[in-house]
This record gives structure tokens, C-alpha cells and sequence, in this order.
């Protein structure tokens, strides 16, 4: 049986960092799986494939990650360029799984 992952706080050597690195890659894989699963369910439901793409709340979406960000004291500027990948795959996702449903 393995050890539970250490906080970063608890971490004294590099082996408990990555352990703790691995297992929020795992996590943040599972997050990303129910994410898309809400592009799929966006694909479903938008009638019109132009409705795919929301500039309104892609901004919205950002912005609140950047503020997020800032308030925990990450690096919101490179935050927010991240997110803007996560929302341009989900769009670009969205839109194969709205034509997939279609055809």
C-alpha cells in the first residue's frame, strides 16, 4: 500500500513533489474528462452551430480564472493564457462533437 501524497507544505524531498505533481495530473485529467463531457452536452443542446462560439463568455470565463489567479497569488497573465487554450480546444471540440450529432 502506497503512501498518501503530501501536501506541498509537508513535501521534504523531491520524491513527495512529484508524487504530489502525478497525483494532480490525475486529477486534473478526471476534471478535464467532466469538461468536456459539458462541451458534449453543449453540442446537444445549441441548436445552431454558430451559438458554438460565445466571445461574451469566453471573456466572462477568463477574467474570472485571471481574478481567481491573482487573489491566490499565481501568475494570472500566464493563468489566463491557458485558460484561452482550454476554451479555444473546448470550442474547437464542441464543434466536431456538434457536427458528429448531426451527420
Amino acid at each position: 500500500m502506497s503512501e498518501p501524497v503530501k501536501t506541498p507544505e509537508d513535501c521534504t524531498t523531491m520524491v513527495d513533489v512529484r508524487a504530489g505533481v502525478d497525483e494532480t495530473d490525475r486529477q486534473l485529467m478526471k476534471l478535464l474528462e467532466t469538461r468536456f463531457g459539458y462541451m458534449r452536452a453543449a453540442a446537444r443542446i445549441k441548436q445552431e452551430r454558430s451559438a458554438v462560439r460565445d466571445e461574451g463568455r469566453k471573456a466572462s470565463v477568463i477574467n474570472a480564472v485571471e481574478q481567481a489567479a491573482e487573489k491566490a497569488g499565481l501568475p494570472a497573465d500566464q493563468i489566463g493564457k491557458i485558460w484561452n487554450d482550454l476554451v479555444e480546444t473546448s470550442i474547437a471540440y464542441e464543434l466536431v462533437e456538434w457536427d458528429r450529432i448531426r451527420d
